[in-house]
């Protein structure tokens, strides 16, 4: 199949980018979409230009590394997927396919379709882990947890914090991705001594980097490659605002 490229170029943060057109000529539909991108690259190499810059590591939809926005959609057409995990068979012959980067405030862009996602990083440094006494490790059934409890809290823990939520909200909200990691600990036992301050900080970290407030369209729910319920951030805003009730100043 032949498709039309159409690439958001960018030398670096603050420089001024465009859409560059590139034919991807011969491509296997049961590649994914950034094996295409290895072979166009592989093609721009020879002619001796610029390689497109797109950021990749596991391509098997574990670590959300590979994110960008496929025809407006983050990820790509298909539903519940990561970018490596969207094959060119989604596509139509002769298609042309607008690809560029996340686009948010909190993401600036590095070159192409590459961001920065350590605002990420640093909500997570603000209140994501959980206090306990060094030693040897605990018995495994020395903390009972339902499996009700347990099934949240792994719903909440698959997210992979791709950004893919950032990206779909129009007011480039994070909620869905602080209230999946707030969560994920919040409801497990061993994150009870931390819960008020977890959901303090974490909000506040979220706020601090700027992203945007909730839209209330569930467009985060819907682009989540792992599916992450917008149930989670009912839940975090409930413990945010219990923990602003508890800590409020006398």
């Amino acid at each position: 199949m032949n498709v039309s490229l159409r690439v958001w170029r960018q030398k670096g943060h603050g420089a001024h980018g465009s859409f560059q057109t590139y034919e991807a000529r011969d491509i296997n539909p049961d590649m994914s979409f950034l094996e295409m991108l290895d072979v166009v690259n592989e093609q721009l190499i020879l002619k001796g230009e610029e390689p497109i810059a797109f950021d990749h590591d596991c391509r098997e939809g574990i670590c959300g590394m590979c994110s960008c926005v496929i025809n407006g959609e983050p990820h790509g057409p298909e539903s519940k997927v990561a970018t490596c995990q969207t094959y060119m068979r989604a596509f139509r012959d002769g298609d042309t396919i607008t690809v560029e980067p996340f686009r948010s405030r909190a993401f600036p862009v590095l070159k192409d379709l590459v961001v920065n996602r350590s605002a990420f990083d640093r909500i997570i440094q603000a209140g994501g882990f959980v206090s306990v006494a060094t030693g040897g490790a605990p018995d495994g059934n020395a903390i009972p947890v339902s499996k009700e409890i347990a099934d949240i809290a792994m719903d909440a823990a698959a997210c992979i914090g791709c950004g893919a939520c950032v990206a779909a909200c129009k007011n480039g909200s994070a909620m869905l991705f602080v209230a999946a990691k707030v969560s994920q600990l919040n409801v497990l036992p061993q994150g009870k001594p931390e819960k008020d301050r977890r959901a303090l900080r974490m909000v506040q970290a979220m706020d601090a980097e700027g992203f945007g407030n909730c839209s209330n369209t569930y467009a985060c729910e819907a682009a989540c490659p792992k599916g992450i319920s917008v149930n989670f951030i009912a839940r975090m805003n409930r413990d945010f605002a219990v923990a602003l009730l508890k800590n409020k100043p006398a």
